[in-house]
């Protein structure tokens, strides 16, 4: 039984996450009751500063997780509903013009937003291919052309891992392939430093490949949720346009992480017998799921040439597996419902930021349109890097991108000479994906901590290389790619 579990039933609990806990209410209390003339913006109504209060409640809890990060949004979307909306109890909405007050539907309907339905194909799919077997297919097949020479091998997991990540979880991701590399440090002295290569390899390969692609990881949803908006910068960034500029940073970051790897931590024994143990299915399933998971992603990538939307594409593996049984309803408890509540109540907070009008009067107040392009960008990238380095990377987009899509749109044509909102708004992607210096930063580095073979300075070794060749190499590319009008 895990620690959390007994430490439940034993009635203990954690004094210093109940201590932010009463931190965090205690501080929506007061800026709940504080006089609206305390926080200088002009015509603040009750709701936009109930609004704040409930931002600032949901912040703390998210950097300090005193409740999981999951939780703290099902509270924040709760309390919007029942003391901003327009379906809140009586004595909340009394005297408050209804113009002002939230619409409650808007804020349910951030539970069934296009880019939830994105994920729940993405996951549809890994359940699916686990179940088959095709993932130990894949792996054995991807990997057979890199030899036995061990730093082959370990740039084999790496690109087969990135992959993966780019349509399949990376905490799935990191589970799976760390499961392959048992039986591979059988061939492997312990006393050389080739399994640790290897083994942090894994999150690496993980953190990386999830850049690639809108579904890779929830911070890219997050950031094309904003860019695709049609009541706000209706960019109509497709799939294949994602992955046109971000694969090959993808590509590039983990062929650098491989050359770090190879370098801090070299193979002892220079050749390495693969043998990659699982089952997989001989049948029509698994002849299903591979013709399914092909058409989903050339569907995804050539989003624009068929007028289908990534979004909409994402139904149909969800539909062809459920109605072939190949998903039944129990498999549907293995999807990761605390991301999808995270991405919901990320989505929940920039609604209310945006709909209150609240963003907008802030942004008003603050003289960013006399700030630099390249100062926004610097201070919000560093921003995302060192908070995703320590809390959640979804909970720290959450509370970034809709702050910046408002202050974006406030600074208007001043940021054409660094390729615009997009810049900015995925440049925070990227800053929350190359955080990846500590067990704590990511799950796929936490699932490679669990292992034993990986001390922690190790980790921060050659998260902080990777995390900040990336970030810079990232937001170089990003630059030239917006300033050309790619994106």
């Amino acid at each position: 039984m895990s620690e959390e579990k007994t430490n439940m039933l034993s009635g203990r609990f954690n004094v210093k996450k109940a201590v932010m806990f009463f931190v965090a209410v205690l501080v929506t209390l007061i800026l709940w009751n504080l006089s609206p003339d305390v926080y200088g913006i002009d015509g603040l109504t009750i709701i936009q500063q109930r609004v704040i209060a409930i931002f600032a409640f949901a912040t703390i809890l998210w950097i300090t997780e005193a409740i999981p990060s999951w939780a703290t949004s099902v509270t924040l979307i709760a309390t919007l509903l029942f003391t901003t909306s327009d379906n809140a109890f009586h004595f909340f909405r009394s005297g408050i013009d209804k113009t002002d007050l939230l619409d409650h539907e808007a804020l349910m309907a951030t539970f069934a937003d296009p880019i939830i339905i994105l994920f729940l194909g993405g996951f549809i799919l890994a359940i699916a291919a686990t179940k088959s077997g095709l993932d130990v297919l894949l792996a054995r097949t991807l990997l057979k052309p890199f030899g036995r020479k061990s730093e082959n091998v370990l740039l084999g997991f790496i690109l087969i891992t990135g992959a993966f990540s780019m349509f399949i979880s990376n905490t799935a991701t990191a589970a799976m392939m760390l499961t392959f590399l048992t039986p591979v440090f059988k061939a492997l002295p312990p006393e050389g430093k080739g399994r640790v290569a290897l083994t942090l390899a894994i999150p690496i390969a993980a953190n990386i490949g999830g850049m690639g692609t809108p579904i890779g990881t929830p911070p890219n949803a997050i950031a094309l949720k904003y860019l695709n908006d049609p009541a706000g910068l209706n960019l109509n960034l497709g799939f294949g346009q994602w992955m046109s500029f971000m694969l090959p940073l993808t590509i590039v970051l983990l062929v650098v992480g491989w050359f770090l790897l190879k370098t801090y931590f070299p193979f002892k024994k220079k050749t390495i017998d693969l043998h990659i143990e699982g089952h997989v299915q001989r049948n029509w399933r698994t002849a299903v799921v591979a013709g399914t998971f092909i058409a989903t992603v050339i569907l995804w990538m050539f989003d624009k040439l068929t007028g289908v939307g990534a979004n909409t594409v994402a139904i149909l593996p969800i539909a062809i597996f459920a109605f072939t049984g190949i998903v039944t309803a129990k498999d549907l408890q293995d999807i990761n419902w605390s991301v999808i509540w995270m991405v919901a109540g990320g989505f929940a907070l920039g609604l209310a930021l945006n709909q209150s009008k609240l963003a907008e009067r802030a942004i008003e107040s603050i003289p960013f349109g006399s700030w630099s392009p390249l100062v926004i960008l610097f201070i919000s990238g560093a921003i995302c890097y060192i908070l995703s380095n320590f809390i959640s990377n979804t909970a720290t987009a959450a509370l970034l991108v809709p702050i910046l899509t408002v202050v974006c749109k406030g600074m208007g044509d001043s940021l054409s000479s660094i390729g615009g909102t997009p810049t900015v708004l995925i440049g925070i992607a990227i800053a929350a994906s190359t955080a990846m210096c500590l067990p704590i930063s990511t799950p796929p580095n936490a699932i490679a901590h669990s292992t034993g073979l990986v001390h922690q300075n190790e980790m921060i070794k050659i998260g902080l290389s990777v995390g900040l060749i990336g970030l810079v190499v990232g937001y170089i590319i990003l630059f030239i790619v917006g300033r050309t009008g790619l994106i």
